[in-house]
Parts: structure tokens; C-alpha cells; sequence
């Protein structure tokens, strides 16, 4: 073979058994329209747009952007739990994380203390004014509590009355309103309704190291007296019943009837001065008027008041002074 015959076949071999003159010409025009496109497109792009992703992403890309997500994952559902459930959370990390035992971290709860506890740390039988001199907020809610009991009758604790120790305290608004300590024994154990006595105690005691006496009233029924007067008896506070309430109240209506002839007196002596120019005539009608007064029998009031004495009934008023006596006592 001749060598221009192998030279095209060769060609004919590298080009698939044809040739073209303008091959160079078209791979020249795909170039230039490339470069224009890559020109428009970096034209186009702004200034804040991120440049396009490969199909293909960096490794620490990757793992920053799987870190993100799983913090905003945490950071979800740390907010929708409870302040407890948080703290629970945290400490189960810790002990995971650094060791240790779910003990350590409970707290103690031998210094908690309720309002109940502050009363009864701070509490007084009665409060001075060396007391109130300075008030921190504990004694302030003692204070308070202590202005809320009723402070005429006491409630008694008789459980050891043969060694001679007594308690006492305050009423409050529920034993006012039941009538403990009133109307009802006021020992604490017993709720006996009759025979009722007043007593009168000198009470001691030792409060905050200081010994104190205060005077109290209570009510007892007979059985609980004979406890509180085990060892000595005390002062029993009776009901006066003032037998000269009936004579005060006879006299009231007399000395009525005076202060209403006074001025009948008076009215008189004017038309009189009017109507009469001497003044004998004058003297004569108000002494007329006298006699008139003392003549005229008892009233009718008179005679209801003394047919009740006399019957053994009492009086309205005289059952209003004894209830209200003995509600003072």
C-alpha cells in the first residue's frame, strides 16, 4: 500500500469514516456561547444570593448543617418542658456525663419551714410594746395571726391538772361562733352546757425565756372546776345581780313626772303673765298645778312594772343587762 492510502484510513478511522471542514469552525461557536453564558449568569447573580451547590456536598459542611439542625431539635424541646422536668433533665446530663449519684444532688429538707411553723416559732400569749419594737417579717405574720383570736375567754388544756400545769389560749372565729369556751365548757376535752362557772386565773409562763402573768377568764362546768381547783382554789367570778335596778328604774318614771311639772310650771307662768296682770293669780295657778301633779295616782307603766315584780317576772331591760354581764364577765 502507498502511504497516502494508510494516511486516510487512519483518518477515516479517528473521525468514524468522515471528515468535515467546518468541525473547528462549530467547537469555536459552543465555546464562545459557554463563556457568554457563564458571563450573563455571573451578571445576574446578586450579592447576597449563595453560590449553587455541587451535587455533591462538603464533608464539613455537611456535619456543621446535621449540628444545627440537632441543636434546634434540643433547643425545642428544652422549651416545651416544665422548669422541673429541665432541672431533672440537666442533672440526669450531668451524672451522665461527669459521674456521681442522684442523691447528692437532693436537697435537704430539714430547714423548710411552713407559715404554721413561723407562727408557732414567733408566737405570743400577749404582745407588748418591747415586743413590737422590731418586727422582722416572721414576727409581723405572728402579730397578725394574734390580732385575729377573740381575747375574752380562754380555752384550757386540764390533762395535767393534778401536777398543777395548766394551758391556755386564745378563742378563734369558729369557737366564737360555736360558743366554746362561752356558752359550752372551756376545757378543751369537754363540751358540757350546764352549770357554768366563771373563773378568774392569775396564768404564769415561760415565753422565749422570759416569765410572764397575765389574768384570763374561762368557763367550766363543774367536773372541770374541780380540776382547775385541784390544789388551790381560784377566784370565782360571779353574776352581781343588781337588786336596785327595780328601784332606779321606779324612780325614773317620778323623776320624769317632776321634770315634766317644771315646765308645766313654766308654760303657766306665761300665759298667766298674759292672760292675768296681777301676779297673786299667777301663784295661785302653779300652785294648783302642783297639787294636780302630786295628786295624780301612779301610771300605767308604773302598774305593768310593779304587777311583774310581784309576779317574779323580769323586765326586758333587766334580761338585756344580765345576758350582756355575762357575756363582759
Amino acid at each position: 500500500m502507498e502511504p497516502n492510502q494508510l494516511r486516510l484510513s487512519a483518518a477515516a478511522r479517528g473521525h468514524g469514516g468522515y471528515d468535515s471542514d467546518f468541525s473547528d469552525e462549530e467547537s469555536g461557536e459552543k465555546s464562545l456561547q459557554k463563556t457568554k453564558r457563564i458571563q450573563e449568569d455571573a451578571l445576574l447573580i446578586k450579592p447576597f444570593q449563595k453560590p449553587k451547590q455541587g451535587s455533591v456536598v462538603h464533608r464539613q459542611f455537611a456535619a456543621e448543617e446535621c449540628d444545627r439542625e440537632e441543636a434546634r431539635k434540643r433547643r425545642f424541646h428544652l422549651i416545651s418542658m416544665d422548669a422541673y422536668e429541665r432541672h431533672k433533665k440537666f442533672v440526669h446530663d450531668y451524672i451522665l456525663y461527669y459521674g456521681g449519684k442522684i442523691e447528692d444532688f437532693r436537697r435537704s429538707g430539714a430547714n423548710d419551714k411552713t407559715d404554721l411553723d413561723v407562727i408557732r416559732e414567733n408566737h405570743r400569749f400577749l404582745w407588748n410594746e418591747e415586743d413590737e419594737a422590731d418586727m422582722n417579717w416572721e414576727k409581723r405574720l405572728a402579730k397578725k395571726y394574734y390580732d385575729k383570736l377573740f381575747k375574752e375567754y380562754c380555752i384550757a388544756d386540764l390533762s395535767r391538772y393534778k401536777e398543777n400545769k395548766f394551758g391556755f389560749r386564745w378563742r378563734h372565729e369558729k369557737e366564737v361562733i360555736s360558743g366554746k369556751g362561752q356558752f359550752s365548757c372551756g376545757n378543751k376535752h369537754c363540751d358540757e352546757n350546764e352549770g357554768l362557772k366563771s373563773w378568774e386565773v392569775n396564768f404564769g409562763y415561760i415565753e422565749h425565756g422570759e416569765k410572764r402573768n397575765a389574768l384570763v377568764k374561762l368557763r367550766l362546768c363543774p367536773e372541770c372546776s374541780h380540776k382547775l381547783n385541784f390544789h388551790h382554789r381560784r377566784k370565782e367570778v360571779k353574776t352581781c345581780k343588781k337588786r336596785g335596778t327595780a328601784a332606779q328604774n321606779s324612780k325614773e318614771p317620778k323623776n320624769k313626772k317632776t321634770k315634766l311639772s317644771r315646765s308645766a310650771k313654766k308654760k303657766s307662768k306665761k300665759k298667766t303673765h298674759e292672760d292675768q296682770v296681777s301676779s297673786d293669780n299667777s301663784d295661785n295657778s302653779d300652785e294648783d298645778l302642783d297639787n294636780s301633779n302630786a295628786e295624780d295616782g301612779p301610771s300605767k307603766s308604773d302598774f305593768r312594772k310593779s304587777h311583774r315584780r310581784e309576779a317574779g317576772e323580769k323586765s326586758r331591760e333587766e334580761e338585756f343587762d344580765e345576758y350582756f354581764q355575762d357575756l363582759f364577765l
